[in-house]
């Protein structure tokens, strides 16, 4: 699940401040989001409000409320969404799973600190990025036309909560899934509902895990039964641009010449990379320090040294590199319409190199290798 760069305000009166808890009220009724930056201010602006909860009526476009009117980019539209799904109560969980607010990533933003890894959090970090292989494999099993991106999420939360593991997507920052299904156009972020995948579709599961006090992210983008030849010239870009990424990870390499390897690929290929959302620190919080840019001539800040923990995740778009956010506030679709593919791994950077904490295993599904 990528980091966003983009920022929203509190609702609240006289506020201001920076927000990313949103009303899960408007939510659930098909509303626009309503952003707000604490718990008081939620309950402080809830006499006001919440009078704009009335009844929600599907549009005549049979969409939900919250997009009547909204000018899509590209062809894709969303279907319904199921009720969030229910985790065990003898699973661990993060922080946000009941409040929807990531309390200790809050905490975290006020050091541009690396954490260098303990051995002991080595050994979880593998564990954690294992069990998120074994739970995308299974969910990337079930893609063919027909089938919907719900079904597919249902699929990932019962696999996840087999393994005694909690679904990091769920509840963060009110996000009401368990994982991200970002067919097409859609950058990332995509909320799983009712529609079914066709034949010809791109889809991107984004599964991250939380297990042993310490989250895992990858995620692939497969083929929908037949598709294109400019699909597949597309994905397989995106995923060679991260491998030339990866082999860059050593002790003593900057952050920020991720973005320049990524970006002078891409660029030979006809493509953009996505700048609104970057690769994160990993560990025992789900985004941290540092943060990768994908693109060139960025501003990263930071040296790879042993122990430490982060994805690299490129978003790359057929067109232009510019997004467009779904009145969702999660959707990210790309401005001009045309596709979007993205691979992701989580990594250790090593005394020597780097390990691939995600790497795919011997029988691991796979639209291009």
């Amino acid at each position: 699940m990528a980091e966003s760069t983009k920022k929203s305000t509190c609702a609240a009166p006289g506020c201001g401040k920076f927000a990313d808890l949103q009303c899960p009220k408007c939510l659930s009724l098909g509303l626009p989001p309503t952003a707000f930056c604490s718990q008081d201010c939620f309950k402080a602006a809830w006499p006001v409000h919440k009078a704009t909860h009335g009844p929600a009526v599907a549009p005549s476009d049979g969409l939900p409320q919250m997009y009547a009117g909204f000018q899509f980019a590209g062809p894709l539209r969303p279907g319904f969404q199921s009720p969030m799904r229910h985790v065990p109560p003898h699973i661990p969980r993060p922080d946000y799973a009941e409040t929807g607010e990531p309390r200790s990533e809050r905490t975290a933003k006020t050091s541009t600190v690396i954490e260098v890894k303990t051995p002991e959090q080595i050994q979880a970090m593998r564990t954690v990025c294992r069990l998120t292989r074994e739970v995308l494999d299974e969910a990337a099993r079930a893609v063919k036309p027909g089938v919907t991106t719900d079904e597919i999420d249902r699929i990932v939360h019962e696999a996840t909560i087999a393994r005694g593991a909690y679904p990091s997507p769920l509840n963060y920052r009110n996000f009401t899934k368990s994982c991200c299904t970002s067919v097409n156009e859609v950058v990332c972020h995509g909320i799983p509902d009712s529609r079914p995948l066709e034949n010809g579709d791109i889809v991107n599961l984004d599964i991250s895990v939380y297990f042993g006090g310490v989250h895992g992210d990858l995620n692939e983008t497969y083929f929908v039964g037949e598709v294109d030849a400019e699909a597949k010239r597309l994905v397989q870009a995106t995923y060679d641009s991260l491998q030339l990424a990866i082999a860059s990870v050593k002790p003593g390499a900057l952050y920020r010449d991720v973005g320049n390897i990524i970006q002078n690929f891409i660029s030979k290929q006809g493509f953009s990379v996505v700048r609104s959302y970057c690769g994160h620190g990993i560990g025992k919080l789900f985004h941290t320090t540092p943060s990768i840019p994908h693109y060139s001539k960025n501003k990263a800040v930071g040296v790879m040294k042993p122990g430490h923990t982060f994805t690299i995740e490129p978003m790359i778009n057929e067109g232009v590199w510019q997004d467009i956010t779904w009145p969702d506030s999660w959707t990210s679709s790309t401005r001009d319409g045309k596709r979007s593919a993205q691979f992701e791994h989580t990594l250790l950077v090593t005394e020597t190199g780097v390990e691939i904490l995600t790497a795919r295993l011997a029988d691991s599904p796979r639209s291009v290798s």
